[in-house]
């Protein structure tokens, strides 16, 4: 029979294999439960654009803030014979009425952009339907229609909002083409942006507060329109049906 002595060195290795082995299997059970949670609660993903086999691409522009360029982008888009979705904050609505109606007559889309412009993932499910509702009836006073399109402030999202927006009725949309005008690019810049990025069932971001974007715009339509595009709104882009979004944001409708 042999006898096993364990030194001081070996009582040190021993309990330090039994350490590794109990991490290694915590994290194993970890991971597992994790892995679980995900498949159990799927992220849910907004429109950032449409697949589409049409040569179309829809404009946007959020507004949060002043209104001084707001008539000058509506008449470029009337020259170009264009419409634009806007996107608009419930505080705008209430600042500028004359503007959303203007927006409208114009023959423009108007979305909700939320009421007071809050991280809606920071809320809570009630305060952001309530954000969501507020802006609708805002716009529905002023314009006589309801809006169908939710896009979040700060393009700030989690599941809650997304179910929340799709809970009213409604599709939560992004955007997959950010013209950066935000940043003031000059208007070459921003126009180079947009076209190097623009493909069918693109949505573009722009703002109408932004410093250059009323320079740029001209540049960006007859750019989008030589690339062989059809500028449309984003509810006539969006096609009618159940859909889905997949992890990059594509819509795709669901298959019969």
């Amino acid at each position: 029979m042999k006898l096993i002595l364990l030194t001081k060195r070996s009582l040190i290795t021993l309990g330090l294999s039994v350490i590794v082995g109990v991490t290694a299997a915590t994290v194993a059970i970890t991971s597992t439960v994790k892995a679980v949670q995900t498949a159990a609660e799927p992220r849910q993903i907004p429109v950032y654009r449409v697949e589409s086999d049409k040569k179309q691409v829809a404009i946007s522009f959020d507004a949060a803030w002043g209104n001084e360029q707001t008539e000058q982008l509506l008449d470029i888009l009337d020259e170009h014979k264009v419409k634009a979705t806007f996107f608009l904050v419930g505080k705008w609505v209430d600042d500028f009425p004359d503007d959303v109606k203007s927006i409208a007559a114009h023959g423009n889309d108007i979305g909700n952009h939320s009421d007071t412009h809050p991280h809606l993932p920071e809320v809570g499910k009630d305060k952001t339907q309530a954000e969501i509702q507020a802006c609708n009836e805002k716009i529905q006073m002023l314009t006589g229609k309801t809006p169908t399109l939710f896009r979040p402030p700060y393009g700030d999202y989690d599941n809650m909002v997304v179910d929340c927006v799709k809970s009213l009725g409604m599709y939560c949309v992004q955007w997959d083409v950010d013209s950066l005008d935000w940043k003031d690019p000059s208007p070459a810049q921003m126009t180079k942006t947009v076209l190097d990025k623009v493909r069918d069932g693109s949505i573009v971001l722009m703002h109408n507060g932004a410093k250059n974007t009323p320079a740029a715009l001209p540049g960006i339509i007859e750019g989008i329109k030589d690339k062989g595009f059809e500028i449309v709104l984003i509810k006539d882009l969006i096609p009618e049906g159940e859909y889905y979004t997949d992890v990059q944001g594509e819509l795709h409708l669901m298959e019969n």
